[in-house]
């Protein structure tokens, strides 16, 4: 088989799964483990995908980004990196505490793992992450208000007004993506207004960004990345991509995958 194509079987393969790691490529085509590095590096140059810790991932357009899954029937698969990512995050809330948690497929795996025993208060302008909520003994919930768009999530000047007079503890967020030249970035600027707000009326921030969400920027910035206390990411991560957030000043964390 050609370079060549060889290059379009893992486009091909990207395109399928949304991954593909170094393993996969030596067992799939036969080769070493680095001529494997090295077709992910020459694809890389051509922009043809984004290079992982362990392999690769499309290379998202700026113009693609979809709205994000928040709805249990919406989220068909689990995947692994977003559930660590998750589960890490829950992790950080700490008894009685106030905190805010993000409308998005990562925010809703949050809510499937929080303890029993935890006795917190949680804000969401989501009416889908309060009814998950809703009969939950040991947690408290304020729905924030205002004009509710398709996906049930208030972000209008009526929800930044309620979130001005509150108070929280933490703040987990997530975006269409992150660099550390852009910032926290999303494909509309209606909500802008929203996440700075949360932000300001928040102790510490922490942005939750697998993978595929890191070194790459969509339309609108919402905010510098310095504006986050802790970015929580996954093990196929670029650390070239993580070393610039910590050089910002970033806590990162990187949750390390399970052994098979």
């Amino acid at each position: 088989m050609f370079i060549e194509e060889r290059h379009q079987a893992i486009l091909g393969i990207l395109s399928e799964q949304g991954r593909i790691s170094i393993g996969e490529i030596q067992e799939q085509f036969g080769v070493s483990v680095d001529s494997a590095r090295r077709d992910l590096r020459l694809m890389e140059e051509q922009g043809l995908l984004k290079r992982t810790h362990g392999g690769a991932i499309p290379l998202l357009q700026v113009a693609t980004g979809k709205p994000p899954k928040t709805t249990p029937k919406d989220i068909v698969e689990i995947k692994e990196n977003y559930l660590a990512v998750a589960q890490r995050a829950v992790s950080e809330i700490c008894m009685n505490d106030v905190v805010f948690i993000i409308s998005a497929t990562v925010g809703y795996f949050m809510l499937q793992n929080l303890p029993e025993h935890l006795r917190i208060r949680i804000v969401t302008n989501s009416i889908v992450l309060a009814e998950e909520l809703r009969t939950r003994d040991n947690i408290s919930v304020i729905l924030l208000g205002g004009e509710m768009d398709q996906k049930g999530n208030c972000y209008d000047g009526f929800a930044v007004n309620m979130i001005r007079e509150l108070r929280f503890d933490k703040c987990f967020l997530t975006a269409a993506c992150i660099s550390a030249e852009f910032g926290l970035s999303i494909q509309h600027s209606s909500a802008k207004a929203f996440w700075n707000a949360v932000i300001d009326s928040s102790k510490k921030a922490y942005g939750l960004f697998p993978t595929e969400k890191i070194g790459i920027d969509s339309i609108v910035s919402i905010c510098p990345a310095s504006r986050l206390d802790t970015l929580i990411t996954d093990w196929d991560a670029p650390e070239e991509e993580l070393k610039k957030f910590d050089e910002l000043g970033i806590e990162v964390v990187v949750v390390e995958k399970e052994a098979d």
